[in-house]
């Protein structure tokens, strides 16, 4: 039967990914999960409008005019949310000695920076960075491993 492994690859490399990151992986079923691989899909469809391109250019304006890039906005408060929730959850339990992931790496890091005035080593840092893992490396990943099984079902005899 044929069949799309567009959504079972978009997981799977989203949860290796949350491994990574938050030195976790969630249960496939998870709502949280499933909720946040559902906001990034979604603000990847809405990116491909011209507001949010606008947006880029004019922030300020674009603010105030309706249009996809509000929900995007949002989608990516909520996501924002999300990350801002583990990583607080990661302060409680920090071990410096010993890193479980990315978000403890970089706790550590920020608490070398401290009396720096200009590092860029911040909460709110670690909050974006996470969520440009997730959308670099979910679109790309899932995207290559899906057009390297296209070639495979295409070419059967290489393998």
């Amino acid at each position: 039967q044929p069949f799309n492994p567009g959504v079972f690859l978009i997981h799977a490399v989203s949860n290796i990914i949350c491994s990574v990151v938050f030195g976790d992986r969630f249960d496939y079923e998870d709502k949280k999960f499933l909720t946040l691989i559902d906001l990034l899909e979604e603000n990847n469809k809405l990116q491909n409008s011209i507001q949010p391109q606008l947006y880029n250019f004019f922030p300020t304006v674009m603010e105030y005019l309706p249009g996809p890039h509000q929900k995007l906005i949002k989608n990516i408060e909520i996501v924002d949310q999300f990350t801002l929730e583990i990583i607080e959850e990661h302060q409680k339990t920090l071990d410096p000695t010993c890193p479980r992931d990315f978000i403890d790496a970089f706790l550590n890091k920020i608490e070398q920076e401290k009396g720096n005035g200009h590092s860029e080593f911040t909460v709110e840092t670690l909050t974006r960075t996470t969520l440009d893992l997730f959308l670099a490396g979910t679109g790309t990943t899932s995207v290559t491993l899906r057009h390297g099984l296209l070639i495979l079902h295409k070419y059967p005899e290489i393998v």
